[in-house]
């Protein structure tokens, strides 16, 4: 699978062979969800109360005014009025926001553990703001900046007073000269009126002034994101997905050969076919009692979830057929006396049943005994009377520096590799009759042989 493209099939096969793992890792990642809502993230209520400005303001104005909302004076102001022991005004501060939204509202928001809390919060940064920026408008009324627009309405209902003197003075209408006098004095009249009512509506002490909060802020009813499910739920598919992203990794970093090309070059020799082996599940669970084989085997980690599906066997008589053609491979290969030593890698189960049952179809032609050698430290027998080993293994479950190790020892006991028998599973016609299958017979003349580093 290492050079194969990751598809939907394989992440169904992972979601099939491992639901029981990717079960219990995904409850495992709730819990952990829960946790951290509990201690990272406990439950937070956010309320938000409404501030209109009146007048025209432009928009870097209102960010202005969103800033002085949240700024530590008016958020020291509300630490005084709400006298929280359990919150420090830097956290409080933290807690207070402010944007400006459309029509002229600076929206204030406040997060509290309680929705009570929340309301009361954003209630008071609203009445503190507004009474700070009233504070802004009329803090300078000694300053020429208050008296100067209260001189120039004064200077311009003087002006207005004159040009109704001028008006009455000029000839009423006598001549075309008064009519035009009489039409520029009551233009200017009226641009002046229009300045000042421009002016009073620009006057930032004016707008401060007017600010109203529009009503208290609404209790919330839910959570603040992300609460307490979303982190459950979060947890959950974050464990999911780490847990499937983790197979597919070592699905693709897996160094397991699994071609036959790729078995036979490890092994320096020759291939000589392929043998079939009904399948079994048990076959393929490692052996063991301990508490760590308990959970494996609860968890559906004691079987290799990668292993491609076994394929419909033809029938008993076809795999006989095959296991037939690879003895008959031995006997050309072969001086008589024709003994050899049948390697089977240790835990290779499948293998080993197909070694069994090469004994079996071998009859008299070739003697084979069957010897299980350790891949961790490979030990063969001395060579005695045999003519070689023979290796049986299984594809898809070692290594080539594996099986090089086993071609070593092979060598070191004077045991030349003559061939390769590569085993398969496939899946057994149900039985039409009681009778029994040669696959099924025991076989009589295999010979388990001792190996050092190696259950026999």
């Amino acid at each position: 699978m290492s050079d194969d493209t990751i598809r939907l099939v394989t992440i169904g096969r992972i979601l099939r062979r491992r639901w029981r793992l990717l079960a219990a890792l995904t409850i495992v990642g709730a819990l952990v969800g829960y946790g951290a809502s509990v201690v990272v993230f406990p439950p937070r209520y956010t309320a938000s109360a409404s501030v209109l400005l009146p007048g025209q303001w432009e928009e870097r104005e209102l960010l202005t005014q969103a800033e002085i909302a949240t700024s530590s004076t008016v958020v020291e102001r509300v630490a005084d009025k709400l006298d929280w022991t359990d919150v420090s005004r830097a956290e409080l501060r933290e807690r207070v926001t402010a944007k400006a939204a459309d029509g002229n509202i600076i929206k204030i928001s406040g997060t509290a553990d309680t929705p009570q809390r929340a309301q009361r919060l954003s209630d008071q940064v609203a009445q503190q703001f507004v009474a700070f920026a009233a504070r802004i408008a009329g803090g300078g009324t000694d300053s020429e900046a208050a008296t100067g627009p209260e001189a120039l309405r004064k200077k311009v209902e003087e002006t207005n007073r004159r040009i109704t003197d001028l008006a009455n003075a000029a000839d009423p209408g006598r001549t075309v000269e008064s009519v035009q006098a009489r039409t520029s004095l009551e233009k200017l009249r009226t641009s002046l009126e229009e300045a000042m009512t421009k002016l009073d509506e620009a006057d930032p002490a004016t707008s401060m002034a007017g600010m109203v909060v529009m009503g208290p802020a609404v209790r919330p009813t839910g959570e603040a994101p992300p609460t307490r499910t979303q982190l459950v739920v979060g947890g959950a598919v974050l464990f999911l997905l780490l847990a499937v992203i983790g197979h597919l990794v070592a699905a693709r970093v897996n160094r397991r050969l699994r071609t036959e090309p790729e078995i036979a070059a490890a092994l320096g020799s020759a291939l000589l076919g392929t043998v079939d082996v009904p399948d079994d599940p048990r076959a393929h669970r490692p052996e063991g009692s301990g508490s760590r084989a308990r959970i494996r085997r609860l968890l559906g980690m004691d079987t290799r979830w990668d292993a491609p599906a076994p394929l419909r066997s033809v029938d008993a008589a076809g795999r006989r057929i095959r296991y037939r053609r690879v003895c008959a491979r031995l006997r050309d290969r072969l001086p008589a006396p024709r003994l050899l030593l049948a390697v089977v890698p240790d835990g290779d189960e499948v293998a080993r049943r197909a070694a069994e049952q090469l004994v079996v179809e071998a009859e008299s032609d070739v003697l084979l005994r069957v010897v299980e050698v350790s891949v961790d430290r490979p030990m063969v027998p001395d060579r005695d009377t045999e003519n070689g080993a023979l290796v049986v293994l299984s594809a898809g479950c070692w290594t080539a520096e594996e099986l090089a190790g086993v071609a070593e020892a092979c060598a070191d006991g004077g045991h030349e590799v003559v061939g390769i028998v590569v085993a398969d599973t496939v899946r057994d016609r149900p039985a039409r009759s009681a009778g029994s299958s040669p696959d099924a017979a025991t076989p009589a003349l295999a010979v388990r042989g001792h190996a050092t580093g190696g259950s026999v």
